[in-house]
């Protein structure tokens, strides 16, 4: 592996992160024909147990992508956000978030997009962010620079918290405990933006923003996003600085900038 490698992943061929980078351009493939079918249509929306809405897009895309991945590659895990998990100790897991952002679909806002990590013994290193609307394609592998649309990115510097963009998907996430550590982060830096899911973390990527908070995540929701911010350049972890992996808490930190995370981990420490 190259210099960037993950601790842990040092022994995976470059070939084989080559050839799963490839297939998961095919899952986005896939399920983006499933998403574009059903935007800015009349579909119904559903209410799921834990009070999240759901669409027939969020349902099929996740199956296309399923089938694939089965046929391809049946001993591999798979762990979906509508359609469950299934050998989740294999050694390699797909992580499938077919639409990251159902209320902003549900909208007509193209700021979602689907997620699709492959992790391997529980971490990511592979991760693509889709955007089937616009088309732009996030693709993170483990020890590469991150690529949008084939073209490497990079995040942008901003050390000082003063100075920083934050984002987060939407600000009632944070309640309980997890609302002092957020209310301090906010007071630091120059300004918060909410929205954007998965396609935000994208954009920090791309050094567009500097920083994003969340609560409440899922490992469909943020396995994607570790390869792609770490090989921006940026630094994405818990609330405490640990890595992110397929048994990963709910609680994540981005930054462009190595040195801003480390900065708001302080900031979160010292509210907690």
């Amino acid at each position: 592996m190259t210099a960037g490698a993950t601790a842990g992943t040092q022994d995976i061929n470059t070939d084989d992160l080559a050839t799963f980078a490839a297939f998961a351009g095919r899952l986005a493939e896939a399920s983006g024909e499933v998403i574009r079918r059903y935007f800015r249509r009349d579909v119904a929306i559903d209410t799921k147990p834990d009070a999240t809405p759901v669409t027939i897009a969020d349902r099929e895309a996740e199956a296309a992508m399923r089938a694939l991945i089965e046929q391809r590659y049946p001993d591999h895990g798979i762990f979906g956000e509508e359609h469950g998990a299934v050998r989740t100790d294999a050694e390699w897991v797909w992580v499938l978030d077919p639409v990251d952002g159902t209320k902003a679909f549900a909208c007509g806002k193209p700021n979602f997009g689907t997620l699709i990590a492959l992790a391997h013994r529980g971490t990511p290193v592979v991760g693509v962010i889709d955007q089937p609307i616009s088309g732009e394609r996030w693709l993170g592998v483990d020890g590469r620079p991150t690529t949008l649309n084939g073209q490497p990115i990079r995040t942008r510097p901003c050390c000082r918290l003063a100075e920083a963009w934050l984002g987060a998907t939407n600000p009632e996430m944070f309640a309980g405990d997890d609302l002092a550590p957020y209310q301090r982060l906010r007071q630091t830096v120059y300004t918060a933006h909410f929205g954007g899911e998965c396609y935000a973390y994208g954009l920090l990527a791309a050094g567009h923003m500097d920083l994003i908070l969340e609560a409440d995540m899922q490992p469909y929701d943020y396995c994607a996003l570790v390869p792609v911010v770490a090989g921006a350049g940026g630094r994405i972890t818990d609330w405490q600085g640990g890595p992110l992996g397929l048994n990963g808490g709910g609680r994540t930190l981005a930054a462009g900038d190595p040195a801003l995370h480390a900065a708001a981990l302080d900031v979160l420490a010292s509210a907690t």
